[in-house]
């Protein structure tokens, strides 16, 4: 079983996160991911993309086919990536402006989302996020990305047992191991969308 694991082809992971705070409980899921691919799970390098830099879109901004510099690198990182992994919190029963302006500069020609493997983790109160994911899923269809269908990962951050500590970081382990689930079910989905060697 091991040898079996270790020679799974690597796939490339953007991971996203559409809350800007540096002790966001879903920034947090980020941090929890990266973790896990370094330590538990062969075959995926993970990379987190920050989307602070991005300016808000403005199509004027695009001048002689050329996009900003940042957007150039963060739509090139994008390109680079076999799948996409969304933290994407809830705020007003959607997705964050921050994570909408980031998917609309991708998917400024030529779309660079297109044809990517891509699965959404969420926490917050009421529903962890959950109507966020419905919203993110719209938009992903029509930008061509293809979303895993399970596990769902969305977590209420606020009930007990304590998921988080005060710097956003995940230490429930259930969560973790909840987590550990949906990048094996990314990994898997990624490797079934690529085309056979």
């Amino acid at each position: 079983m091991e040898a079996a694991v270790a020679s799974k082809p690597v796939i490339k992971v953007a991971a996203i996160c559409g809350s800007l705070r540096k002790a966001s409980n879903n920034r947090g899921l980020i941090r929890t991911a990266l973790e896990l691919t370094k330590e538990s799970i062969a075959g995926i390098q993970m990379e987190y993309i920050d989307i602070s830099p991005l300016p808000m879109l403005d199509t004027d901004l695009e001048v002689d086919g050329k996009f900003p510099p940042a957007v150039e690198a963060f739509r090139q990182k994008i390109l680079e990536s076999d799948s996409i992994l969304f933290a994407s919190p809830e705020y007003n029963f959607s997705l964050t402006a921050p994570l909408k302006n980031a998917l609309d500069w991708a998917s400024r020609p030529p779309n660079v989302w297109a044809d990517k493997a891509a699965a959404i983790v969420s926490a917050g109160g009421g529903f962890g996020g959950a109507r966020s994911h419905y919203h993110l899923r719209q938009v992903g269809v029509f930008l061509d990305l293809h979303f895993i269908n399970k596990p769902e990962f969305y977590l209420n951050a606020y009930q007990p047992p304590a998921k988080f500590d005060s710097d956003g970081n995940l230490i429930d382990e259930d969560s973790k191991e909840r987590m550990k689930q949906v990048l094996l079910s990314l990994q898997a989905f990624t490797l079934r969308l690529q085309p056979k060697n």
